[in-house]
């Protein structure tokens, strides 16, 4: 009798908790099957293709020291080691605001020019629950050129030392080894060196990153301005080369026919012709540090 009163309260208590193990089945179901956004990340490896802004923000509390190098020109030959005897420098920072908000600032040596920038990123590339087809940022500029006034005996004024850049940041990361952007690009000059130049010059940009390794990525890009705003002597923009991770390091070895890194000088000021061997070689170190956790 005993026995027979201990299995049928089991079979009892079977039968009381075999709908709550039943519905906690199914709750952890709906929970794994529940879809999530997956954001795309790593369009390029840093938040610069080359010279140009990539689809890459920095990271919120992080601040990313950049160190950028031009050499002189390819065809000054030997004598001058192939351009290596010259340079130009720019070295600047980027802080991340937030995940989707950057600011930075820098100086360059080429033309003693300060530069300051904001970049806000209101589109990002997902999959799942929110499909988003193209990561979308838009980027601001102002640039103070500080060489000595050529003629300081006339009346200059401050406001002809300014410049400004604005860009529209188009891109998607098509898979893990291909990406591409498209920028279109309004630079705008206070001053012009004549009366036939425009103080707004319009730009078409497009930059694209290969990955050919887990550390070793190839980029390019090519800067198109449109309707023949350029000044005599000026040509477009292009830009060849390769990224190489190394931990908290990326280095950016290039080749350009841009002696300015920055936008008012890559697009408007831009004289080198590959032809001729107006090439420099340069490269970008990027460092980050986490500043804000």
């Amino acid at each position: 009798m005993r026995n027979y009163l201990i299995a049928l309260v089991a079979v009892g208590l079977v039968c009381f908790f075999s709908p709550a193990f039943s519905q906690e089945d199914d709750l952890l179901s709906l929970l794994e099957e529940e879809e999530t956004t997956d954001y795309v990340t790593a369009s390029f490896k840093t938040n610069r293709v080359i010279n140009l802004h990539s689809l890459e923000s920095t990271s919120a509390g992080v601040l990313d020291i950049k160190i950028s190098h031009r050499f002189g020109t390819l065809n000054r030959g030997a004598y001058e080691l192939f351009g290596l005897d010259n340079a130009t420098i720019r070295i600047g920072g980027d802080y991340g605001i937030t995940d989707q908000l950057t600011v930075g600032i820098g100086r360059s040596s080429f033309e003693k020019t300060y530069d300051g920038f904001v970049k806000y990123k209101f589109l990002r590339q997902s999959t799942g629950k929110k499909v988003m087809p193209i990561s979308a940022a838009l980027f601001a500029s102002a640039a103070i050129k500080s060489l000595k006034w050529q003629n300081p005996d006339r009346e200059n004024y401050f406001s002809s030392r300014l410049y400004y850049s604005y860009q529209l940041i188009v891109g998607r990361k098509f898979s893990e080894s291909f990406s591409l952007q498209l920028s279109p690009t309004l630079v705008h000059r206070n001053l012009v060196r004549t009366k036939d130049e425009s103080h707004d010059v319009y730009a078409l940009a497009a930059a694209g990153r290969i990955k050919l390794s887990k550390r070793v990525a190839a980029n390019a890009e090519y800067i198109y301005v449109f309707d023949n705003q350029l000044a005599p002597g000026y040509r477009n923009s292009l830009s060849l080369g390769f990224d190489i991770e190394t931990g908290g390091h990326v280095f950016q070895l290039h080749f350009t026919n841009s002696t300015s890194m920055i936008e008012k000088g890559v697009v408007t000021e831009t004289s080198g012709k590959w032809g001729n061997g107006d090439i420099h070689f340069g490269f970008n170190v990027s460092r980050v540090f986490t500043v804000k956790r």
